[in-house]
């Protein structure tokens, strides 16, 4: 079962400095037929203007995975982290017992970002946050995982069943992800057009995934496509 949530179908609110719509029930925005897609909760897609951002606010118990599609975020928080995140990397924050922490675009454009949240397996964990630069170029023709709880390489840690894995693929190119039995996916392209399994979409669209084995994208235009994979 592949199900395209086109952009323009997607909830959201302007709040002047930012522009924000929500894959998923969100704040004011309220759908009883898109809570979550397994333990995936949160997919939002966030425009923050320059010398703007998110003030000092708490989170518990939840993986929070930012994706920076274009200019770059500025993360604090009350542990003492503090990191810039450019386009095409990305940051994980484990929320665990509590963390308060902000989010600040300190560039002269607008900074365009993906803001997922993950259900984790375990609660009451110590908060953690960490970023890493993940060069397009390594994941060229290709998904590469970037953030996941099942013990893979080089990939950021969450404490969740779940992979955070993205591609770039040129026109005309093609490529595989395999799910798992039971497993389900989401996917965003940041840029692009493509289609997996025969179907259809663009950029910033939802694409819901579950009973594949074998997702075969191909890329009708240059595209980004963020991928996650779930229980």
């Amino acid at each position: 079962m592949i199900e395209v949530r086109p952009f323009s179908e997607l909830g959201g609110a302007h709040h002047g400095w930012l522009n924000a719509r929500h894959h998923f029930s969100f704040a004011s925005y309220y759908d009883s037929q898109r809570m979550n897609w397994g333990q995936l909760r949160v997919w939002n897609d966030d425009e923050i203007a320059p010398h703007s951002g998110f003030p000092p606010h708490p989170h518990q118990d939840m993986e929070i995975i930012t994706y920076v599609r274009e200019g770059a975020i500025t993360h604090q928080d009350n542990l003492g982290n503090k990191g810039r995140t450019e386009a095409g990397d990305v940051q994980v924050m484990s929320a665990g017992t509590g963390i308060a922490h902000s989010e600040y675009n300190l560039e002269n454009e607008t900074t365009r970002i993906f803001q997922i949240w993950i259900m984790p397996t375990a609660y009451g964990a110590e908060p953690s946050w960490g970023t890493r630069p993940f060069p397009k170029g390594e994941r060229s023709g290709s998904f590469v995982t970037l953030a996941s709880g099942l013990d893979e390489g080089d990939a950021l840690p969450i404490r969740a069943n779940a992979r955070l894995a993205a591609a770039t693929l040129k026109a005309g190119q093609s490529t595989e992800y395999r799910l798992e039995k039971g497993r389900k996916a989401y996917l965003v392209a940041a840029k692009g057009r493509y289609e997996v399994n025969g179907v259809a979409a663009e950029a910033r669209d939802g694409v819901a995934v579950r009973d594949e084995d074998v997702l075969r994208f191909t890329a009708s235009e240059d595209s980004e496509i963020v991928l996650v994979d779930v229980a």
